[in-house]
């Protein structure tokens, strides 16, 4: 009698450890689709950011149209601006879920995300307002997702709202941000830093820190373990 408690103690223990271990497994995935455009995912939730774009705009990556046509449904689409590189208002003219841009009036926006945050769990997406020579409304915006911290730049060369951000996971911009944050002894708090915003036959230099990931190839997925 007393072997079978036991066995039915060890057995209840280990039953135990291994929901607990299941239940902590998840990844997020992030395929590069081309130039700025990513596609996200945790399994559940969908995210595209700075996609769709216009294919091969100002000689940029161009992307195969199958990519339109796999866009999940009741996705959230994150636009940092409306240049054609990272926008294009006729491909997501009947978008397949929200979109969320800087755009639109502040304090609407700000009511977006509120919601947004508020309905999803384990999600939070923050917004900052970041400079970017060649456009008036241009973003930045920090992606909390099953306690991981995805900051996605946009084209901006501002370090200001990145260099206040501590312990991210992934952080995605163009070299620029990168370079600005050296010069400027302003290093960049993240375990990772995939640059992107590359012309397709673009010459990497050597060198880097082991954190640096330049994304050349299409359809690369990365993945972030929860």
């Amino acid at each position: 009698m007393k072997i079978f408690k036991k066995q039915s103690v060890l057995l209840t223990v280990l039953l135990f450890c291994l929901h607990f271990a299941f239940g902590q497994t998840g990844e997020i995935k992030i395929k590069f689709i081309g130039n700025c455009g990513l596609y996200m995912t945790d399994g559940n939730l969908n995210i595209y950011v700075d996609f769709p774009y216009k294919s091969g705009a100002h000689h940029y990556m161009k992307y195969n149209k199958s990519e339109i046509d796999s866009i999940k449904d009741n996705s959230i689409f994150i636009f940092t601006h409306r240049h054609s590189d990272h926008y294009s208002r006729k491909l997501i003219r009947n978008p397949k879920g929200n979109i969320y841009g800087p755009w639109r009036v502040s304090k609407k926006r700000k009511l977006d995300l509120e919601k947004l945050n508020n309905s999803i769990n384990e999600f939070s997406l923050q917004s900052f307002k970041t400079s970017h020579i060649f456009s008036l409304h241009h973003s930045s915006y920090l992606i909390t997702w099953h306690n991981k911290k995805i900051f996605i730049s946009g084209d901006t060369g501002d370090v200001g709202p990145i260099s206040k951000i501590k312990n991210m996971d992934w952080v995605f911009g163009p070299f620029w941000i990168y370079s600005n944050a050296m010069q400027q002894k302003k290093p960049i708090d993240s375990k990772m830093i995939g640059i992107f915003h590359l012309y397709p036959d673009q010459k990497i230099g050597e060198g880097f820190p082991g954190n640096i990931h330049f994304f050349t190839q299409q359809n690369e997925v990365i993945s972030i373990p929860f």
